[in-house]
């Protein structure tokens, strides 16, 4: 059984820098990041694929950085340039496959209970 408990959410200000770390236990194949805005869908973020190939949603490409430790237990999302818009929700999420996608997150059969992102103008 695969379990994900993200931490290091929290306030910051518009410019700002965050790191996200989602703890991982079992093992996975394709890791992700996706977030979800109030009245908003869950969009993907960044992934990675067990060769450390990574893929990022092309409006985060430069800020945001996708990493894992060499055991692959943990799971990062380096956040830097923040603005308002990038507040929300963050899930880490895992599948069993090493085909990575964010375009839906109907294949992510593992996902964690998420932590909350907020950038202040």
């Amino acid at each position: 059984q695969v379990q994900l408990v993200e931490s290091g959410g929290g306030s910051v200000q518009a410019g700002g820098s965050l790191r996200l770390s989602c703890a991982v236990s079992g093992y996975t194949y394709c890791m992700a990041w996706f977030r979800q805005a109030p009245g908003k869908k869950r969009e993907g973020v960044a992934s990675i694929d067990p060769s450390g190939n990574t893929a990022y949603a092309d409006s985060l490409k430069g800020r945001f950085t996708i990493s894992q430790d060499n055991t692959r237990n943990t799971l990062y999302l380096h956040m830097n340039g923040l603005d308002p818009e990038d507040s929300g929700m963050y899930y880490c999420a895992a599948k069993p496959s090493a085909l990575c996608t964010l375009r839906s997150t109907a294949a992510y059969i593992y996902w964690g209970q998420g932590t909350q992102v907020t950038v202040s103008s």
